[in-house]
């Protein structure tokens, strides 16, 4: 097999990449997502996906998959502009658009293209998008291959945006993107404060509502439901389908004109296959629990308490956040790495999140809370992280 030419320095960079205890790699699970799961085949308590609701296995959602699957087949076969889009895409789109209030929804494979397509569809040469700068990667690489201007200002920091927003007076169009929920930290975009900067400034407004979507809100429609935003007045907002609703793929909300813009330019859409119709029928059906089943939402809420009070018990240090992401600093790398070891060692498996996904000096415990767990596994996890930090 023929190598890079330079593929002695790639091997030295994954060297070091191991030394520093920044090395990444996968797992295999065995069977379905859960909290009692099995991976690398070894049974584990996990507290490291992002199924909040605990849908990803729901036996409704799957029949519903199963179904569709066994009329329209696995493969879509084409783009939504092509033959990809089928009646239960159009259903879809037509009930997300209704459960948040907007004009119009637009569906994705992944949020990652979702993301890619409203920064580069939206914006071009001579243009400004203004970033909080822990915003998602896909946000980021979003700027990266936008002709527009790139500009990111420090974390939840709403001086330094006006001041972003004034330096960019001149930019022909400008656009503020942020996280809703952060994903390393679990902590909330100020959307009020970012909705009165953007109408002052004649700026758009982005959110990646990923983490809050089926989560936020009374009947969980997300960040804008949390901060009771009317839905005349909602910004562009990206959910996806792969955490709280249990299925996979992604949609963009705005108006009329922002989503038949990206059905006509945005090259995430345009460009590449629509995702199966079973999985949108498996998202419809979930979607109706979502809507009806709010006591998920409020046993996850309970848990996160038990969970924080536990945890403040034991002295850990956490951070903002009463979502079901519940970082636990850590700081040093190898010492993050070593904890979460030793947990797994008894059987709990926890995200260990190192840099560069946050910030130097800030490794942590990623736990994250599912409506699946029970009071008694928080228990059992709380009591496993007094044991570890003990040594």
């Amino acid at each position: 097999m023929t190598s890079l030419p330079w593929n002695d320095e790639l091997n030295a960079a994954l060297v070091e990449r191991k030394a520093v205890g920044r090395y990444r790699f996968s797992r295999t699970r065995t069977g379905a997502q859960g909290t009692n799961i099995v991976v690398d085949d070894k049974s584990v308590l996990s507290f490291c996906s992002n199924d909040y609701l605990g849908l990803a296995a729901n036996e409704e959602i799957t029949q519903a998959f199963v179904r569709a699957a066994e009329t329209e087949g696995v493969g879509s076969g084409a783009a939504h502009l092509l033959t990809g889009h089928s009646q239960y895409h159009h259903e879809l789109e037509l009930a997300l658009a209704d459960f948040l209030g907007q004009q119009r929804v637009l569906l994705f494979s992944t949020g990652y293209m979702a993301n890619l397509a409203v920064i580069d569809g939206l914006l071009q040469r001579g243009d400004t998008v203004i970033q909080d700068k822990l915003n998602h990667a896909s946000l980021l690489d979003g700027g990266r291959i936008s002709a527009a201007e790139q500009l990111r200002y420090p974390h939840l920091d709403m001086a330094s945006l006006s001041r972003r927003l004034e330096s960019a007076a001149t930019a022909e169009h400008k656009l503020i993107v942020s996280d809703g929920v952060f994903s390393m930290d679990g902590d909330l975009a100020p959307l009020p404060e970012l909705m009165t900067l953007s109408q002052q400034h004649n700026a758009g407004l982005f959110i990646d509502d990923a983490h809050g979507l089926g989560v936020l809100g009374k009947t969980g429609r997300g960040l804008t439901e949390h901060f009771q935003i009317a839905d005349d007045e909602q910004p562009i907002v990206m959910g996806t389908f792969g955490k709280a609703f249990g299925t996979a793929g992604a949609f963009i909300a705005a108006d009329e004109v922002v989503i038949e813009t990206l059905v006509q330019q945005a090259r995430s859409y345009v460009y590449t296959t629509a995702q199966p119709a079973a999985v949108a029928a498996a998202t419809l059906a979930s979607l109706k629990i979502v809507q009806e089943q709010s006591w998920r939402r409020e046993k996850l809420q309970a848990l996160i308490a038990q969970f924080r009070l536990g945890a403040k018990q034991l002295g850990l240090t956490l951070m903002e956040s009463f979502t079901p992401i519940q970082p636990v600093i850590i700081g040093d790398d190898q010492q993050a790495l070593k904890i979460g070891q030793a947990l797994e060692k008894q059987n709990i498996l926890v995200g260990v999140i190192r840099p560069p996904t946050v910030p130097k000096n800030s490794a942590r415990l990623r736990i994250t809370l599912s409506a699946e767990h029970s009071e008694t596994q928080v228990n059992q996890l709380l009591a496993a992280l007094e044991s570890v930090s003990a040594h």
